[in-house]
């Protein structure tokens, strides 16, 4: 019996690795359902499953802040009821899917938001590439980067759970 349950778990576990390399690698089609906030988003596969996911190496203002409602619009206006590529980079500390989503000719939405001064780079290993557009934008005062000294998104959350009453 134990031999049995022992090859089914691993059957299954085998072809959990296979779905998800193969996600990895090519991607998979699906349908953007719902835009969360600037930088995460839920879409539908072909297989009906629905998927939360965040794009990875970016990070833009929370909806509390200045210019997370305007990042979250210009996702929703590019992206929302379209249908784009999504390659699963791994996920982050709260388990949350991270991806690379794409869409039409391989058009990249973290550029597009970067580019019109809505998002950061990631806090942590930021790729040179986006380096790049960040600090254009930030050249000619696009989006965030009019004001004078705009608060990153993980500053700010980490301001809010300061905020947070302590449970005894």
């Amino acid at each position: 019996m134990f031999e049995i349950m022992k090859t089914k778990v691993l059957g299954t576990l085998a072809c959990l690795l296979l779905i998800c390399s193969v996600w990895a690698n090519e991607g998979i089609s699906a349908r953007v359902v719902t835009v969360i906030d600037g930088n995460t988003l839920e879409v539908i596969g072909d297989d009906n499953e629905t998927i939360k996911v965040s794009l990875v190496g970016i990070d833009c203002p929370e909806l509390g802040q200045e210019y997370g409602d305007k990042a979250k619009k210009f996702l929703e206006k590019m992206i929302l009821e379209k249908d784009v590529t999504v390659k699963l980079q791994g996920k982050d500390r709260w388990g949350n899917y991270l991806a690379i989503v794409t869409f039409k000719n391989d058009v990249d939405p973290r550029v597009e938001l970067l580019k019109e001064g809505l998002a950061w780079t990631a806090e942590k290993n930021p790729l040179p590439e986006f380096e790049e557009y960040k600090e254009k934008a930030r050249e000619k005062n696009k989006g965030l980067w009019k004001q004078e000294s705009p608060t990153a998104p993980w500053i700010y959350r980490r301001q809010q759970t300061m905020l947070q009453p302590k449970s005894s």
